[in-house]
């Protein structure tokens, strides 16, 4: 089973969207704790209403997100301090339950975990790909979009 995951760090809805699409992406899962963004069309509803455009599922799973202090240790480039918090967050209950869900959903159609970072190597939706790849057997592909000029 396939899995993606994808940063829309600096990118546009459309080359996100044109990615996914790419891809044979069907599904978003987004692991954002607040679904908010500065970004255009990143917010929880705009976002939805993009991706259905395009065809794309979309499907938000609050309690992989990353809460406020490691937000903002990821900020601060405190990078020891951030993944500590992130797998604090991995090892309680409804995150291991949402590791199912998510499990579930990217069984039924090619999916992508979403969240900000363009980087995976900077964020906690690595953490969430290897506790699908290890639980559940998905080979991950992080995807890359062109970086807006």
């Amino acid at each position: 089973m396939r899995l993606y995951t994808i940063g829309y760090q600096e990118r546009s809805l459309r080359d996100v969207i044109a990615a996914l699409q790419a891809a044979g992406v069907r599904r978003v899962i987004d692991v954002r704790d607040l679904p908010n963004s500065r970004r255009p069309g990143f917010s929880k509803r705009q976002l939805q209403a993009g991706l259905e455009e395009a065809g794309i599922d979309y499907f938000h799973l609050k309690a992989l997100g990353t809460p406020k202090e490691g937000r903002l240790a990821a900020r601060a480039k405190r990078h020891d301090q951030f993944w500590s918090i992130v797998d604090n967050v991995m090892a309680q209950p409804p995150a291991q339950l949402a590791v199912q869900e998510a499990a579930a959903l990217a069984s039924e159609k090619p999916s992508a975990l979403l969240c900000y970072e363009a980087d995976h190597a900077e964020c906690h939706r690595l953490r969430i790909a290897e506790a699908l790849t290890q639980n559940f057997g998905f080979k991950v592909n992080h995807l890359s979009v062109p970086h807006l000029l």
